[in-house]
């Protein structure tokens, strides 16, 4: 199946994705809270393709990306706010509370796949975003945007659209952002699970070399060895 043909599953799978989330966001941000009062701490505020659906317990790009900070001694705890089949709408109002209990450093924004999906406004998406980036700084976060690109059957148009709303934002708030965090597996059908809309656990390597060039210069100097 090809990236064209994803789409005419995308919107139920959105849908079950949001049930079947194999994790709880919740607990994560716990576990995280208390980590993170020994250390500064990244959030990521995502949906299923940051949530691990689909994978084994540990092995999306996330926990690929606590491993990183390890190895090259960068001190960060690292809250994986994402849930499956989640929208802006869903981001913007669970974001209080997460940048109330964990106070992070950094938040990255993995949102907005599932508004296309839905067939959400642009003017609402943008609405939506703008709103947790502005928050996430008046917190004292930086901010990190990981941008996506919608399938082109829904036309160059819109795809275009939707797309420079994460551009837009990133000038606007002078936010860096990464392009798309399926560059280079968008159109190989093998990095992709049987469903074809979500990325194997051979491909969360590549995500998160997608978003780590944009995310290190957030970050403080690593520990010194």
């Amino acid at each position: 199946m090809n990236w064209d043909a994803r789409a005419a599953a995308l919107v139920t799978a959105a849908a079950f994705a949001l049930m079947a989330n194999p994790r709880s966001a919740q607990a994560e941000e716990a576990q995280a809270a208390q980590a993170a009062q020994a250390k500064a701490s990244i959030v990521v505020l995502g949906d299923s393709l940051s949530a691990e659906y689909g994978l084994p317990r540990d092995t999306g790009w996330v926990n690929l990306l606590r491993e990183r900070l390890a190895k090259e001694r960068f001190d960060y705890s690292v809250a994986n706010s994402s849930i499956s089949g989640d929208t802006t709408s869903g981001g913007r109002a669970r974001l209080p509370a997460v940048l109330d209990r964990l106070k992070p450093a950094v938040v990255v924004v993995e949102l907005g796949a599932n508004d296309a999906l839905r067939g959400v406004p642009l003017a609402t998406t943008e609405a939506n975003l703008r709103t947790i980036v502005e928050a996430s700084q008046a917190a004292h976060a930086k901010v990190l945007l990981v941008g996506m690109y919608v399938p082109p059957n829904y036309g160059p148009d819109y795809t275009q659209k939707f797309h420079g709303v994460y551009e837009q934002l990133s000038k606007e708030k002078k936010v860096p952002l990464v392009p798309f965090l399926l560059a280079g597996i968008a159109d190989k059908p093998s990095m992709f699970q049987s469903d074809q809309i979500h990325p194997t656990v051979q491909a969360q390597p590549l995500l998160l070399e997608n978003v780590w060039p944009s995310l290190k210069p957030l970050l403080g100097a690593p520990a010194s060895k």
